[in-house]
């Protein structure tokens, strides 16, 4: 129905017309001389699995491209002979040679390096591709790297991974929720294997979904956002999982203080289908249960993930992927009472994700890819409580439970055209149905043997959104290239009808062989909002659609950057600075919150504007013995909202001027390994109370009594103390006939720093006495063992 609307729309049919038309002007006029192309996967040699984002260069004649984000290459170039040169970080280099005259596929395969010497010499190679990429803003993180820094309680962490680079922030102690760029949580696109995750968070925050030793490839961009990404203002983290040994059985598991995992693939058929299962739960209620009175009460908490994918090769042009994604977390308790009145409660708070795709590669022809993408994915949360009582013979009977839930289903089709060196180009649509229950509260009340039942909220809003894009990297000479695109959008919501349309660009100078000046520019648009009470990414957080009341968001970045290597190229250094505009946000007003539902959620927000810019420093080692980066963030974030601090701008929770990372991995020996990492930042704005006041007479006959308000300054007018922390950990690999295994001990917060948490307001000892402010610090130094296998 949308689609059919947005082209009925003048509008629609304004942004269909020009990008069809740009799609047509961006087309090449192909030679008419002798060419042939040379295309197919690059796979790792030992697993079979494809590899993203290998560098292949022609040697003869200095042009290359690189794999996408299925493995897939092509490289069209004049009859001639040819010698390519595959490159990816890790791996010893690919290399075949030929006289192409004619059309070619060539699959090639890549094995994992033995020696250090050989790794410094691909990653060399690796660093020139980044100087010669138009994205900018753009960081790729190995599953190595992510494995090799320290981590809370030994669990290994994506998003606290990626915490630690320039312009990602933390929401606070321990939790791994992501604020890039001045950007709120629901403006990070997180996508495992292509389908959007909208809770990626465990423990309230503390913990990230992602089990690493599933995943193959880690994306984050930051700005500069190519056309075939839409639907949020700040960022795009694209996660994409392993897709199981195409040759032997492997598998990867570890033990840990607080949760155990364990990671298989093996071939249904060798080099034609695989499989890949990866759990992961924790068991501290486990070990808990036999110690708890049930008359006292008995509680606990456990989460667990589960991740699995098929892989089949149907044919040299056709490949079939199913993946899917479950994760649960769960707090309850139940206390009993027995004796003359029979005692029964129970209470529960649960949340969780479910994800599903199908996924169908196509090589079209030697030059034309085609990826098609069926996805589900489900997002849901729930309280319950109820209450049994017997007293004289009669039963009383209180039950209730509030859930809140966003469901998407989803079709894609993605093609990349690769005519020649110089263009690369990506056109494809998307249409997703959406489906929002904000809040259902449903209440049974008995008393007595007399049931009253209350239902508030039931009714579900259903959404559809289409999405039309096309870009094209594009080679004007040997020192310029640009990446530009456009995509269009359209969202249709109870009869209320959006439309977008967001162009964007970016363009690369090389300015000599060891420096490239770049600069973007991106709009962006964003249907869907969520409303927080908190900001810390608790399951409370309502995801809610645009409506008649509340605008769509939309934003506009402009970043400019340079990329240097320094030191015989073993060290990169970028600079970048960027400045945001956001449009349409939304926050509760002064008193509201999802718990009072008799209203409908538009009527309880209101909306308003923000704007970020700053600069980010990153410095990047990656070879030798010792590598790691030390990446500085100076940066402003802030908000204004007509209802909110009397209108007047305000920084955002989470403005922090300074943010300072410094991680180190070192090599002691080949089979031990030291990491540490150090963090400072700025602490956040808070609203603090400035006076109290005392309303009421305490001796009026005891009517009334006294009453105690407090008077609030300016919004997020205070600073907390600053954060900062430092983490250890020592690694030790022993080899078995089996495989290996590795033992770590790590330190949390290696020097005891008492940081922040929240703040209150404590009473006065006496009466007449000033408050006082209390900080509560939520972890001390922390060690932590972990056992890691291999086979």
């Amino acid at each position: 129905m949308s689609l059919s609307l947005w082209l009925q729309d003048p509008a629609g049919k304004r942004n269909v017309r020009f990008l069809f038309g740009l799609f047509f002007l961006l087309l090449p006029f192909t030679s008419t001389g002798q060419k042939f192309t040379v295309s197919g996967y690059v796979r790792d040699a030992k697993t079979g699995e494809n590899l993203i984002g290998v560098a292949i260069l022609n040697s003869v004649t200095g042009q290359g491209t690189a794999t996408n984000a299925y493995g897939f290459y092509s490289l069209t170039l004049p009859k001639d002979s040819v010698k390519l040169v595959a490159s990816y970080v890790g791996y010893e280099r690919g290399f075949f040679s030929t006289y192409l005259d004619k059309d070619l596929q060539q699959n090639l395969m890549l094995s994992p390096v033995t020696t250090a010497l050989r790794e410094v010499e691909i990653v060399n190679t690796r660093q020139e591709d980044v100087r010669e990429s138009t994205r900018m803003s753009t960081i790729n993180m190995s599953v190595a790297q992510i494995k090799a820094v320290p981590a809370l309680f030994g669990e290994v962490d994506v998003l606290k991974t990626l915490q630690l680079l320039p312009g990602v922030q933390s929401g606070g102690e321990g939790t791994s929720g992501l604020y890039v760029r001045g950007g709120g949580p629901d403006q990070n696109l997180i996508l495992l294997d292509g389908v959007p995750v909208y809770n990626a968070s465990h423990l309230f925050g503390f913990f990230s979904v992602f089990n690493a030793e599933a995943l193959n490839n880690v994306e984050l961009v930051k700005g500069g956002f190519p056309a075939r990404y839409g639907g949020r203002l700040s960022s795009v983290l694209d996660i994409s999982m392993k897709e199981g040994n195409m040759n032997e059985v492997d598998g990867e598991g570890s033990i840990g203080l607080i949760a155990s995992r364990l990671t298989v693939g093996a071939p249904i058929k060798k080099d034609v289908a695989s499989f890949i299962v990866s759990a992961r739960r924790t068991y501290i209620d486990l070990l808990a249960r036999p110690f708890m009175n049930k008359e006292e009460g008995v509680g606990g908490y456990y989460f667990y993930d589960l991740n699995g994918k098929l892989n089949w090769k149907v044919s040299d042009k056709d490949r079939l992927y199913l993946s899917a994604y479950t994760g649960y977390d769960k707090f309850y308790a139940t206390t009993e009472r027995s004796g003359t009145d029979d005692e029964k409660s129970q209470a529960g708070l649960g949340w969780g994700n479910l994800t599903s795709a199908f996924r169908w590669n196509r090589i079209l022809n030697q030059r034309l890819f085609l990826n098609t993408h069926l996805t589900y994915t489900k997002y849901q949360f729930d309280i319950s409580s109820e209450e049994e009582s017997r007293y004289q013979g009669e039963t009383y009977d209180y039950k209730l439970k509030y859930l809140s839930n966003i469901r998407d289903l989803s079709a894609k089709l993605d093609f990349d055209y690769i005519p020649n060196p110089s263009h690369y180009i990506r056109f494809g649509t998307q249409y997703v149905h959406h489906q929002f229950q904000p809040g259902a509260l449903q209440v049974r009340d008995t008393n007595g043997g007399d049931a009253e039942d209350l239902n508030v909220n039931t009714q579900k809003t259903n959404a559809q959104e289409v999405g039309l894009y096309v870009e094209d990297d594009l080679r004007l000479s040997e020192r310029v290239k640009v990446n530009v695109g456009v995509r269009a959008n359209g969202f249709y919501v109870n009869k209320e009808f959006y439309s977008s349309m967001e162009p964007r660009a970016s363009v690369r100078f090389i300015a000599n062989e060891k420096l490239s000046l770049k600069a973007s520019y991106a709009n962006m648009t964003q249907f869907i909002h969520l409303l927080t009470n908190s900001g810390i990414g608790l399951p409370t957080d309502l995801w809610v659609p645009s409506t008649d009341k509340i605008k769509p968001q939309r934003s506009h970045q402009v970043a400019l950057g340079a990329t240097r290597t320094i030191a015989n190229d073993k060290l990169e250094v970028s600079l970048e600075g960027y400045y945001k505009t956001m449009h349409n946000l939304i926050e509760y007003k002064e008193g509201a919150s999802f718990i009072g539902i008799s209203n409908s959620w538009d009527t309880k927000v209101t909306t308003g504007k923000g704007w970020a810019y700053g600069m980010e420093l990153f410095l990047h080692k990656k070879v030798g013995r010792t590598n790691g980066w030390i990446g500085y963030t100076l940066a402003w974030s802030n908000r204004q909202f007509t209802e909110l601090n009397r209108g007047e701008k305000f920084p955002y929770r989470y403005d922090r001027r300074h943010d300072f990372e410094v991680v180190v991995i070192h090599q002691l020996k080949p089979n031990l390994t030291l990491s540490g990492t150090w963090v400072y930042g700025t602490g956040n704005a808070i609203t603090l109370p400035e006076a109290r006041y005392v309303v009421g007479d305490a001796y009026s006959g005891g009517y009334g009594g006294t009453q105690t308000y407090n008077d609030y300054g300016a919004r997020n007018g205070y600073r907390m103390a600053s954060y900062h922390r430092a983490d250890i950990s020592l690694s030790h690999t022993k080899k078995k006939r089996w495989g290996e295994v590795v033992n770590n001990i790590s330190f949390y917060n290696a020097y005891n720093r008492k940081n922040p948490y929240y703040i209150y307001v404590e009473a006065g000892a006496k009466e007449g006495d000033p408050a006082v402010f209390k900080q509560i610090s939520l972890f001390p130094v922390l060690p932590s063992i972990s056992k890691t296998f291999k086979f």
